[in-house]
């Protein structure tokens, strides 16, 4: 099964989202979520063992229950209102993903009345702290996390997984290029020396991986 980063995801009695992250046992490398985000955003963790490959005119992925059960497991997204250098505080079992920062408004001097004389404004030492929660002892990759080879280049972004019936890991795609000039490659997973959240490291050079076989993507936005 290919695991395409961004591929609809259908139930059993419709539509339910898209594929938006991967989450990965990473000493096993084994699959065993996926981070599905419907339309209304509120992205659910859905077991791998309830996931298969859906054939058709637009390949997808289907899942093995109706969009209401779908909407009962686990969500994922969490957000939270710390003081720099917090973490948040999560139950036993789970641990963060994929995070982002966002600073609160600060501006530290500002004009009044005509002479513009200053006027202090007390900092916020908080910021609002977004972040996925996966389970713990597992890593979450997603499409725009960075892949970088073994003598330190950047080389691209993760693009997908290749799954054997045993959800195990067989291949993950690299996108290269630019919006115009994308490349895929299908990497195999021995060539990888590690994988962490939101980051990919590879066993293999930059000069090696160019000279692995590549293919062109189309990507049309809009």
């Amino acid at each position: 099964m290919r695991l395409e980063l961004g591929k609809p995801v259908n139930c059993t009695d419709g539509p339910f989202g898209k594929l938006a992250d991967v989450i990965i046992d990473p000493t096993k490398r084994t699959v065993t979520h996926l981070v599905v985000e419907p339309d209304d955003g509120n992205a659910r963790l859905v077991p791998i063992e309830l996931a298969s490959a859906e054939e058709g005119e637009t390949p997808a992925i289907a899942v093995r229950c109706s969009v209401e059960e779908a909407g009962q497991l686990d969500p994922v997204e969490e957000t939270a209102y710390l003081r720099l250098g917090e973490s948040p505080e999560l139950e036993p079992g789970w641990e963060m993903g994929v995070e982002s920062v966002l600073a609160q408004p600060y501006y530290g001097y500002g004009a009044a009345g005509a002479g513009y004389e200053t006027l202090a404004v007390d900092y916020d030492p908080h910021v609002s702290v977004s972040y996925d929660r996966i389970p713990k002892g597992e890593v979450e990759v997603r499409r725009s996390s960075d892949v970088t080879s073994a003598d330190g280049h950047h080389l691209g972004q993760v693009d997908g997984f290749l799954v054997d019936d045993d959800d195990a890991i067989t291949h993950f795609v690299l996108e290269r290029g630019h919006l115009w000039g994308r490349r895929e490659v299908t990497i195999p997973i021995n060539a990888v020396a590690q994988v962490f959240t939101d980051a990919v490291t590879l066993k293999l050079t930059k000069d090696e991986v160019g000279e692995l076989p590549s293919v062109r993507v189309h990507r049309w936005t809009g």
